[in-house]
């Protein structure tokens, strides 16, 4: 483990369970020192890996979908650097034709997906220094270019707006040296992916993380997914 790693930080939001969680015990096995936020009393087993971190993993509390929540976490890590900030949220409620969605299932799905995650970005950025990287799980079903199939379609919208907000943000910061990405994990077995899925957690995260550190130090914006491959937008 070299001294290099030791020193970097990841923030990790969204980490109770799924891609989230795996990608905390990645980076705690490359050697980063990881702060994880869970949504309420639902830790998983993160407390569990804090206690056997040394110290490495800090779990924090957190609902992105209270802005005050977020605010509340900006200040608990003011003069805390960090190196990657990477922001894990997503839901679907379900697999239906916009005809048949709800006003509620419509903003739902599209604050948590797409508002939430944004806010997150714009609350924290500050902590991440010109180095750094800000980092936004996507999915191949925010490509517009991709779409042929339909499904999911609030889902599909969803993560399109986020592409496009994350592509605002990258705009509005065009002279801002770091890394900013957005992320296709590929469709994974996850509570979210379902059991059908073409990937194990396992196929998936560590090459996520290897794509986010590959991508480290080269700035802008870029659509990956999990092997590294360029997203038609």
């Amino acid at each position: 483990m070299s001294d290099s790693a030791k020193s970097k930080t990841a923030l990790i939001i969204g980490a109770s369970r799924g891609l989230g969680r795996a990608m905390v015990a990645e980076y705690l096995q490359r050697g980063w020192r990881v702060v994880a936020t869970v949504r309420g009393n639902h830790p998983g087993d993160l407390r569990d890996l804090a206690a056997a971190s040394q110290g490495e993993l800090l779990v924090e509390e957190l609902d992105i979908n209270l802005p005050e929540q977020v605010a509340d976490l900006r200040a608990r890590l003011a003069g805390d650097p960090i190196d990657l900030l990477f922001v894990n949220a997503g839901v679907t409620n379900g697999d239906f034709e916009i005809s048949e969605v709800s006003t509620e299932t419509f903003n739902e799905v599209m604050v948590t997906n797409a508002l939430s995650p944004m806010r997150v970005v714009e609350a924290l950025q500050d902590l991440v220094p010109h180095s750094g990287t800000i980092g936004v799980m996507s999915s191949h079903q925010g490509s517009v270019a991709l779409n042929n199939n339909a499904g999911y379609e609030v889902y599909r919208a969803s993560k399109s707006a986020l592409n496009q907000l994350m592509r605002s943000f990258a705009a509005r910061h065009a002279d801002d040296p770091r890394t900013l990405l957005l992320l296709a994990p590929g469709w994974v077995r996850t509570a979210l992916g379902g059991p059908n899925a073409a990937l194990s957690i396992d196929e998936s995260v560590p090459k996520v993380v290897d794509t986010i550190e590959k991508e480290a130090g080269n700035g802008g914006l870029r659509f990956v997914d999990y092997r590294g491959n360029t997203v038609p937008w």
